[in-house]
């Protein structure tokens, strides 16, 4: 695994253009504890080359600081698991999701070819009601589990909670980080780490560069200490 169980971090996503994700990563703190992500919309607009672009970019800043620049390509993996971390080790990353409901076969396939590749494997819980007993069929446990309320759900959908309720069977029976998708406020990510959350991922006050998107990632990380 590439990421220190030990350490809390803010996973900021990047949906939007390229010149926009360039700006967030100038902006944006040059920090041990920051994960960037190739988010789904990203990587469907700009393919193996917009993460390769992510990548490149962070590993400027990152190397002069003297800090690993870690980055997730958010596949969303449903099928030809081996295919898709040949991608996303071909660009760069250092880890790829796969969904929660896609077949235990590619789960698997996955979670073996990232163990192979040097990659870390994350699974993303989203629309699963029970994610433990998807975890239970596994032949091998990914590197993090993601708990996560889609953007239509949070949208069309107000009183649908954020999953902190899956944290703690998790926790209990499976060695594995926990990330938790679904909130951008900053109360939002507190709860995730009051909960015991590893890993809060944001998006929607990233989604467009802003003067005070640097600000805002430091007001984060002072959350997740």
């Amino acid at each position: 695994m590439i990421l220190n169980k030990k350490t809390n971090y803010l996973q900021i996503a990047l949906n939007g253009t390229i010149d926009d994700a360039r700006d967030i990563i100038y902006r944006i703190p040059v920090d041990q504890r920051i994960i960037l992500e190739a988010g789904t919309p990203f990587i469907k607009s700009y393919g193996e080359n917009g993460i390769r672009f992510i990548v490149d970019l962070w590993r400027q800043r990152s190397f002069s600081a003297g800090i690993f620049p870690y980055v997730v390509a958010d596949m969303k993996c449903q099928d030809r698991g081996s295919t898709e971390v040949a991608i996303t080790k071909t660009a760069g990353a250092s880890a790829i999701t796969v969904n929660g409901n896609a077949p235990i076969e590619t789960i698997n396939s996955l979670i073996l070819e990232c163990e192979k590749a040097g990659l870390d494997s994350m699974i993303d819980m989203m629309n699963v009601e029970q994610p433990f007993k998807i975890l239970r069929k596994l032949k091998k446990l990914p590197n993090v589990v993601i708990l996560h309320r889609g953007v239509d759900e949070e949208t069309f959908s107000k009183d649908k909670p954020i999953p902190y309720q899956q944290i703690n069977k998790i926790r209990a029976n499976c060695d594995v980080l926990i990330a938790v998708a679904g909130g951008d406020t900053v109360r939002e990510v507190q709860r995730a780490i009051f909960n015991d959350a590893n890993i809060v991922v944001v998006w929607k006050d990233f989604y467009e560069s802003s003067l005070e998107t640097a600000e805002l990632a430091k007001e984060f990380l002072k959350e997740i200490k």
